[in-house]
């Protein structure tokens, strides 16, 4: 099966797999993280194939929302690519780029990395962060039923994987646990360029925040 074939067959599949998901996560967060994984990849020596596929089906199953099941999305991309004929080693890399790319794997040792997973998971943190990464975290913090911000609930900066897969912190402490970490964490050029703007743009709106939640000028 020839690319485009291969592609708009996932885009089907993805859309009907993740209609009425959280909004945080569902079609739309997917088409914002593959439009990002095109773009970089055009300054990126990757096979485009497997970067657009992983983009598109790395969310297909996330394990927050199927009781931390961690092999439930590389299962789910790999029986579907297997289903429509892809050739078995671009469902082998896409694969481990779903296993190995979320945040919460970066609390354990690396143990795979490529070129493509590096500009799938910079298309992913990309839109964990800025604009719209503050409006996903918030909508998933309520989602949770977590506090907004509690003043007396410090960040955790020192979480195990255990602890952040189960934390129930309020949604503020997330940009100092995950989100505001992002920028550094970026592989590609065209990512840390991308992630720069959208950091800047999340440490004004904390700021903001802080004064209007303290009533100061």
């Amino acid at each position: 099966m020839n690319h485009d074939l291969l592609v708009t067959s996932t885009v089907k599949f993805v859309q009907e797999k993740l209609a009425g998901a959280e909004s945080g996560h569902d079609w739309w967060h997917i088409s914002r993280v593959w439009n990002n994984a095109k773009l970089i990849a055009q300054t990126e020596d990757v096979n485009l194939t497997i970067v657009e596929l992983a983009a598109l089906l790395h969310d297909i199953a996330d394990s927050k929302f199927n009781n931390g099941d961690e092999e439930i999305g590389p299962q789910t991309a790999s029986n579907f690519l297997n289903e429509i004929g892809a050739d078995d080693q671009i469902t082998e890399q896409v694969a481990l780029i779903i296993r190995h790319m979320s945040f919460k794997a970066s609390f354990d040792k690396q143990q795979y990395f490529s070129k493509e997973l590096a500009v799938v998971q910079d298309a992913d943190r990309l839109d964990a962060i800025g604009a719209i990464g503050i409006a996903r975290a918030f909508t998933y913090g309520g989602y949770k039923g977590r506090e907004m911000y509690n003043p007396n609930i410090q960040p955790d900066l020192n979480m195990t994987k255990k602890a952040y897969k189960n934390s129930t912190a309020p949604t503020i402490n997330h940009f100092y646990e995950k989100l505001l970490l992002l920028k550094d964490k970026m592989n590609t050029t065209t990512g840390k360029q991308l992630a720069q703007k959208r950091h800047d743009f999340m440490e004004l709106y904390l700021q903001e925040f802080y004064n209007e939640w303290e009533g100061t000028l």
